[in-house]
């Protein structure tokens, strides 16, 4: 890799204040290594109150100043790589989470040991490693964005287990330099993430970053080897839904020269949603309970009706 990002350089919010820790040319291919903390996950196991907290929760690295970029266009981030340490974490928040209400007022952690075999989760459970990045984003033109919650047109924590390697995320560009920040890389995450934490783990992100200049998107987008993935936001679900489908609709219709009458029939018979991270519309106060309220809704298009 040409740079480390090393996570001495993780901020609380993605702003468009912050000063960049670093500067590159898009299109080079360079790879650049965000690394991430899980410092917080540490600290909530050895105290088990989030008042003791002195760590950042849920830190993102950066930001990235990205030269040529300007609001109106696009950052294409190539995820190449994900190198895991040796544990991550499991931990139940009090009043988090879809499981809060069985899991009672206590505060459970678990270090997790990561190694050759997988993610032992349990003394046997162990799963293959599938790690990914559970928040990016650029900075909004103004203010600042939550990196718990929620999730915003720029990205944020999205907590999508398409963000892994092999994957290219499209994030809106607001800022002059558009700003990217990476933060919580998850082991491994079951989709919907029920717990609100999933097998937290501190690690390396290596990506790469281009610019698509004049490319306007009112939210995230995903792209790996087989499908287009559309990351709807909206309050209440249901609008979520309907603005991830709009999205495919005018993907096809818009950008791929499509008839929409052959759009609408397509996506009746394999544009398949299903429910994203659980990081909602709502403003952490200081983490929202579990509610599909403004959920993350994922919108799946195969590449082979294209």
């Amino acid at each position: 890799m040409e740079h480390f990002l090393d996570k001495t350089q993780g901020k609380a919010h993605f702003s468009p204040d912050e000063a960049p820790a670093l500067r590159i040319a898009p299109g080079t291919g360079e790879r650049i290594a965000f690394e991430t903390s899980d410092a917080v996950y540490a600290q909530l196991h050895e105290h088990k109150d989030m008042a003791k907290l002195t760590a950042q929760i849920n830190p993102v690295t950066g930001p990235l100043y990205v030269e040529g970029a300007k609001p109106g266009d696009t950052l294409a981030v190539t995820i190449h790589e994900i190198r895991l340490k040796d544990y991550g974490w499991s931990v139940s928040l009090p009043g988090s989470g879809a499981l809060q209400h069985v899991m009672g007022e206590g505060m459970f952690t678990r270090q997790v040991p990561i190694d050759a075999e997988g993610v032992h989760v349990t003394a046997r459970h162990v799963f293959p490693a599938s790690p990914m990045i559970g928040c990016i984003g650029t900075a909004p033109a103004a203010g600042s964005n939550s990196t718990i919650m929620p999730s915003y047109a720029q990205g944020g924590n999205m907590d999508l287990t398409d963000c892994k390697p092999g994957s290219v995320v499209y994030l809106p560009v607001m800022v002059e330099g558009a700003l990217l920040s990476i933060g919580d890389i998850h082991a491994i995450m079951a989709e919907g993430e029920s717990s609100f934490v999933a097998i937290e783990a501190e690690g390396v992100a290596v990506v790469s970053v281009d610019l698509v200049p004049g490319m306007r998107l009112r939210a995230p987008r995903l792209e790996t080897a087989d499908e287009w993935v559309f990351v709807g936001l909206g309050d209440p679900v249901q609008e979520s839904i309907r603005r991830g489908y709009e999205d495919m609709f005018s993907f096809l219709v818009d950008d791929q020269g499509w008839d929409k009458g052959d759009a609408y029939a397509v996506l009746s018979a394999v544009g398949h949603t299903r429910l994203g991270g659980p990081t909602g519309s709502g403003v952490p106060d200081p983490l929202h309970p579990f509610s599909a309220v403004g959920a993350v809704t994922i919108h799946r298009l195969t590449k082979s009706v294209l």
